[in-house]
């Protein structure tokens, strides 16, 4: 019996999961395939003939192009700065003794609890105190060197789970600080890192806010503000065909990041909460 209502509630997810999430991502794609007039004439009918070209008028025209290759630049570079910051700053929290740990520890975890919203005065202040308004390389610092309270209560639940008898054994060794930190410590935290690397790959990658004040420029938009931008165009030409097919390319990069790495997530978020 508890068997039967198991298989039941999976179906039932599952009904739900394919009518929520893959019937949307399914309607935009063959509606992106359509012209204008068949759009508009019906929007649930299957297009006549498939126009690929919608797919190249939105690289080009839209500027979905340029805007992916800004996304490349201030994504990237911010994820391997904020994981670097994020990893050193949980091991000095976990793996160090030093006054005021506690401290300071309590102080971030606080912040988890404050909306993000709050700081975006100071920061733009900052950045155009710093003349690093309107640039790229302004999002990348932003980004990538402030310490997340997430990222360092999801690696330091890995690093307080390894046992102190390693850094003890390395350093009877003759090992420093930072070659424990490198040998020891680094390779076994990497299931946290990943995990927290994907999620921060995600929220950069659907960043909006921040990119929408501090860049004016259109050559330096991220798709998320590109394609804020080009729906708002939308309001004097309706090239809606266009418009679904610049969606579709901007959400390839969040499925591949999905299927190659969901394991992954699954395996980090348990791991991580059932050793911390």
């Amino acid at each position: 019996m508890r068997t039967g209502v198991t298989s039941w509630l999976w179906r039932m997810v599952l009904f739900v999961w394919a009518l929520t999430v893959l019937l949307p991502l399914f309607w935009i794609f063959y509606q992106s395939l359509k012209t204008n007039q068949e759009f508009f004439a019906d929007i649930w009918a299957f297009p006549e003939h498939l126009k690929w070209s919608n797919y190249e008028k939105a690289w080009t025209r839209l500027g979905i192009g340029q805007s992916v290759i800004n996304t490349l630049y201030y994504v990237g570079l911010s994820l391997l700065i904020s994981l670097f910051v994020s990893t050193v700053n949980a091991y000095a929290f976990t793996r160090i003794q030093w006054k005021l740990r506690s401290l300071l520890w309590s102080v971030i975890m606080i912040s988890l609890f404050l909306p993000g919203i709050n700081i975006l005065v100071s920061q733009y202040t900052l950045m155009r105190a710093m003349d690093l308004t309107d640039s790229l390389n302004g999002l990348v610092l932003l980004a990538g060197l402030p310490v997340g309270a997430f990222e360092l209560l999801l690696l330091g639940s890995f690093m307080r789970s390894l046992p102190k008898e390693l850094d003890e054994s390395a350093f009877i060794d003759g090992a420093t600080l930072f070659q424990v930190f490198r040998k020891i410590i680094l390779p076994l935290s990497m299931p946290g890192i990943v995990t927290i690397g994907i999620f921060k790959f995600v929220g950069l990658y659907n960043d909006f806010l921040g990119p929408f004040i501090l860049i004016s420029d259109p050559a330096k938009y991220p798709i998320s503000v590109n394609m804020y931008n080009a729906n708002a165009m939308m309001e004097f030409k309706a090239d809606w065909v266009t418009l679904l097919a610049g969606l579709v390319i901007t959400i390839i990069p969040t499925v591949i990041v999905y299927v190659l790495f969901q394991r992954r997530i699954i395996e980090g978020a348990t791991m991580g909460g059932v050793k911390g």
